[in-house]
């Protein structure tokens, strides 16, 4: 027997109705989202009802914390073909570039170049805050051209001093140091008056690496810095010594806290919000915390004291949380929606000012608080290892944090770690390089 294609047609819709459970179509239509920020989750919960009044369209945040247990779900959840219609992804660009290669991140460059009214979605962003989600043509993860997600907040990742005991030491709180041999000199005027000069968790290596990289790069330049990891310029460059001699100078004069090359940041950032130090060397996430620890904390963020004027002092900032969209999806479309309206100026004023975190929407930052104007002030000057042309190896990287940490407990020297790091990169070039 024969039957008309209206038939298979009524048939197929059955069947699509049924393998949703269900299902009524407010919850057909619910977009899920994902994410591990639980100090955001309340804003988040605030825009989902906003965004509902608006559209009609409900929203459904879910909080998985903490952020390591958050990275384990959404790679089972890959596995079973179970993400949400959006999520964020942690951890390093190939771990980005692995979702998008299976299929599990949609490509927002064509909505994000549309042209509407005020200009395109992509312009309403800091240009830095999207490159950490934007791969470039023949980008090393063979991954197509293209913009993979939108931030929601941005960072940077600066030096912080306390105003109050840099006028207890006599020293003017409006003039902090803008040259290394200035801060060199304020630190010791805070010493002769007992006050404790400079904190941060540098027993996470990454801020270390954060540190010095960003002398490095004000000192030799990025090029110069990137041909170092391509192996064109040895670890036992001057430049480098020079970069590492700066942690020395740090040591030979004291300038840390007693505990700082082993302590975790969260424990720096309770040293600096008590006013047990003058100097921090933290991210635009510490004005939420500090507001927590002591709202009366009265401080101020600058880029780190140069060493030269040669080349610029980059900082590492760029995209804070991001979102992706799951190009499985069959709620895409309204995804899409709903991150465009998400980053509009309106909202993005109305998250920073919940979360004390800096928006990525550029024309909200005029609405922002002093502190977080200060951290964003250089936004066009951060750069991230995210977006790095090219990449150190994870073994050259341990090995120069490490020596920077034996430089501040004066157990070696800066040549001798140089000679170390450098030995390493050989080590590894000389791996590469094996048929």
């Amino acid at each position: 027997m024969r039957y008309p294609l209206k038939f298979f047609i009524i048939f197929l819709l059955v069947l699509s109705l049924a393998g949703c459970g269900g299902l009524d179509k407010k919850e057909l239509d619910t977009i899920t989202v994902w994410h591990w920020m639980s100090d955001r989750d309340e804003a988040f919960q605030e825009l989902a009802k906003r965004f509902e009044n608006e559209t009609h369209i409900q929203v459904k945040f879910e909080l998985y914390a903490p952020s390591e247990s958050y990275t384990q779900k959404i790679k089972a959840a890959a596995q079973t073909n179970t993400l949400p219609d959006i999520y964020g992804i942690l951890g390093e660009k190939k771990d980005f570039a692995s979702f998008i290669k299976s299929g599990y991140v949609a490509d927002l460059s064509e909505d994000l170049n549309v042209t509407a009214e005020g200009g395109t979605w992509k312009n309403k962003f800091f240009e830095k805050a999207l490159s950490v989600n934007e791969f470039l043509p023949d980008n090393e993860y063979a991954v197509k051209p293209g913009i993979y997600g939108v931030p929601l907040d941005v960072t940077a990742i600066k030096i912080v001093y306390n105003k109050k005991l840099y006028q207890k030491a006599g020293l003017d709180p409006n003039k902090p140091p803008v040259t290394w041999e200035e801060f060199l000199s304020h630190c010791k005027v805070l010493k002769e008056n007992g006050i404790q000069r400079f904190v941060s968790g540098f027993g996470e290596i990454w801020m270390i690496d954060a540190l010095a990289s960003n002398y490095a790069m004000n000192l030799m330049g990025e090029e110069r810095v990137f041909e170092t990891y391509e192996g064109k310029v040895p670890y036992t460059d001057p430049d480098w010594v020079r970069v590492l001699s700066l942690f020395k100078e740090m040591a030979d004069q004291q300038i840390l806290v007693e505990g700082a090359v082993t302590m975790v940041n969260k424990t720096a950032e309770q040293t600096f919000a008590n006013e047990r130090a003058a100097f921090a060397f933290n991210g635009s996430w510490c004005v939420n915390v500090y507001k927590g620890m002591n709202p009366n904390l009265e401080y101020a963020a600058i880029l780190p004291p140069r060493i030269t004027s040669k080349h610029p002092m980059k900082v590492w900032g760029g995209a804070g949380g991001s979102f992706v969209v799951n190009n499985k999806s069959f709620r895409r479309g309204s995804a899409i929606q709903f991150l465009k309206w998400l980053t509009q100026e309106e909202q993005q004023a109305y998250f920073a000012g919940q979360t004390e975190n800096l928006p990525a929407n550029k024309k909200s930052v005029a609405q922002i608080s002093p502190i977080l104007s200060q951290f964003a002030a250089d936004m066009d000057n951060t750069t991230h290892p995210n977006i790095y042309p090219v990449h150190e190896d994870h073994e050259v990287i341990e090995a120069f944090d490490k020596g920077i940490q034996s430089i501040l407990i004066d157990e070696k020297t800066p040549e001798a770690v140089a000679a170390e790091v450098q030995k390493v990169k050989e080590k590894v070039l000389k791996r590469a390089h094996k048929p």
